[in-house]
């Protein structure tokens, strides 16, 4: 499978985004998926995950109840609707799927990457 995540833009504190991350491939309904985001000078982090069926999501505490993660298999695509955004907000946003069905928070579990889209809150 490969990704394609986009959406990224530059937003108002307060305002949101949806960032879309397609996936060629027919296999798409087989993997969990998640979302990850990088601010300058900072690691990687963990942002949400869903499971395969869509039945399983996980989200990291500084987005739980103002992000929401999708998908839609038959459109081989995950979603990340961030509403009430922040200026910490601010990062590189990027899609990741592993091989397995659960919506998995750690790093090393995701075997491909998307190639990242920008997220700038201004305050």
């Amino acid at each position: 499978v490969q990704l394609q995540a986009s959406g990224g833009g530059l937003v108002q504190a307060g305002g949101s985004l949806r960032l879309s991350c397609a996936a060629s491939g027919r296999t798409f309904s087989r993997y969990g998926m998640g979302w990850f985001r990088q601010a300058p000078g900072k690691e990687r982090e963990f942002v949400a995950a869903i499971s395969w069926s869509g039945g399983t999501t996980n989200y990291g505490d500084s987005v739980k109840g103002r992000f929401t993660i999708s998908r839609d298999n038959a459109k081989n695509t995950v979603y990340l609707q961030m509403n009430s955004l922040k200026p910490e907000d601010t990062a590189v946003y990027y899609c990741a799927a592993a091989d397995g069905s659960g919506a998995y928070v750690y790093q090393r579990i995701y075997d491909v990457w998307g190639q990242g889209t920008l997220v700038t809150v201004s305050s």
